[in-house]
């Protein structure tokens, strides 16, 4: 009796070690759906572009402020700021000596003290139609003291001399016709000599000598 109660014990738990090792594997557990829509979240490919755009638009901020780019803003500039220039050129243009020894005399017959004055240096020497030793405030002064009035005057021939760049020399003859504060009428000539100096890009006369010799 014991042997068969042994026998059928030893069956049973063969039969159990066996039923064991043929039962499937557990399934793992599906997913719910908090974990789903979490994956969803890090998965989206609305994401990607983002992060990818982000290097690009840093790139193109990086090149419009490298050197190349501001070199090229400056270069744009400084090209639509030259016609202006140009423009103002003619303009500021400077008058040759002898154009301004012709104004120098027309400015006599119209009293214009403003232009004579400004072609006269400071330190202007000379010898007057009248013999006298005279500076630029004196020059100037018998200049504003005339009262003749004018019919004409202009300079009937000029001779230009340069010494050098900065140094011209203009001997000529001068003619004016008119009628003096006395009422009567003048025919005048004049001999001179005006030397100009180039001062600051500006020609000034430094010294001048006039003789009457006719009139």
């Amino acid at each position: 009796m014991k042997i068969i109660i042994s026998f059928l014990a030893t069956a049973f738990l063969a039969a159990m070690s066996f039923a064991q090792e043929e039962s499937p594997a557990p399934e793992s557990t599906p997913p719910t759906t908090e974990e789903k829509a979490s994956a969803t979240v890090e998965e989206t490919p609305a994401s990607k572009p983002a992060e990818a755009a982000s290097p690009a638009a840093a790139k193109k901020a990086e090149a419009a402020t490298s050197p190349a780019a501001a070199a090229k803003k400056e270069t744009t500039t400084s090209t639509a700021a030259k016609p202006a220039a140009a423009a103002a050129a003619p303009s500021g243009k400077k008058m040759s000596v002898k154009e301004m020894e012709d104004k120098w005399e027309a400015s006599v017959a119209i009293h214009d003290f403003s232009t004579i004055q400004g072609f006269v240096a400071s330190d202007f020497v000379g010898v007057s139609s009248k013999g006298k030793f005279t500076n630029r405030s004196q020059m100037l002064s018998e200049f504003k003291g005339d009262k003749d009035t004018y019919k004409s005057a202009k300079n009937e021939k000029l001779n230009v001399t340069n010494f050098g760049p900065n140094v011209t020399v203009v001997t000529g003859r001068a003619r004016e016709k008119g009628t003096g504060k006395d009422g009567k009428a003048f025919d005048r000539t004049f001999l001179f000599t005006d030397t100009w100096m180039l001062r600051g890009g500006q020609w000034q006369c430094v010294a001048s000598q006039i003789s009457k010799i006719k009139g």
